[in-house]
């Protein structure tokens, strides 16, 4: 996954978790694409010092991933119900009920993806 796209995603499912202002400093990077140093004069720290805060959201991020998993739930619930759109689309060219029963643990797989 691209690198910003994952930041984003992962600042979607945990970035509550951080402090006001590191999000303020982080929306700054990810969102608005702000240079470090734009962002170090309109905070008024050195430019090592949003590196560094960025750097440090980036592991509080990842680490709330490593235990939660939420982000690779969201991915893999995606997949699987776009693979559920293209077998109802089969599903209504030719009457195949094989891919009911595929429908069917696909569900199984969502809900249980949920469940855990």
């Amino acid at each position: 996954m691209e690198k910003i796209a994952r930041q984003g995603l992962l600042y979607d499912f945990y970035g509550a978790l951080l402090t006001e202002h590191q999000r303020h400093i982080y929306e700054d990077v990810v969102f608005y694409d702000l240079s470090l140093s734009e962002i170090a004069e309109e905070q008024g720290i050195s430019r090592q010092g949003v590196h560094d805060l960025i750097k440090r959201c980036n592991k509080i991020l990842e680490s709330y991933e490593e235990k939660l998993h939420l982000v690779e739930k969201f991915e893999q619930t995606k997949k699987l119900a776009r693979e559920i759109q293209s077998l109802t689309k089969a599903f209504s060219e030719n009457r195949d009920m094989g891919l009911i029963h595929r429908i069917e643990e696909i569900s199984g797989e969502i809900v249980e993806l949920e469940a855990h």
